[in-house]
């Protein structure tokens, strides 16, 4: 079942096939010690460009987005995404005139 998922991963991964997948080893190790001991909790990291796989699924994250760390639930839909993809940069306020509602949002 893990090969059936890892072969779903290299075939959404734009990246060449002969260097594979990028994920810093760290945190992966992490991952597979935590697997290992069942324990869940959570991991902090600033590797925004690492792809999801299957063996994080069910773990959460706490990605960086430049100001903070944003807690990042993994699921099977994720496998082969970024991890930055879950984690948004840039907040999106709203166009408007100056309203009661729109000023006290601020």
């Amino acid at each position: 079942m893990v090969n059936d998922k890892m072969n779903r991963v290299r075939l959404k991964m734009g990246r060449s096939s002969k260097k594979g997948p990028f994920i810093v080893p760290e945190l992966l190790k992490k991952i597979e010690a935590m697997n290992k001991t069942g324990k869940k909790t959570v991991i902090k990291t600033w590797s925004r460009s690492s792809t999801i796989f299957p063996q994080m699924v069910g773990h959460t994250l706490a990605v960086h987005n430049g100001k903070r760390f944003i807690p990042v639930y993994i699921t099977e839909d994720m496998v082969g995404h970024k991890l930055g993809e879950f984690s948004p940069t840039r907040i999106f306020r709203v166009h408007g005139a100056h309203t009661e509602r729109i000023t006290a949002l601020k």
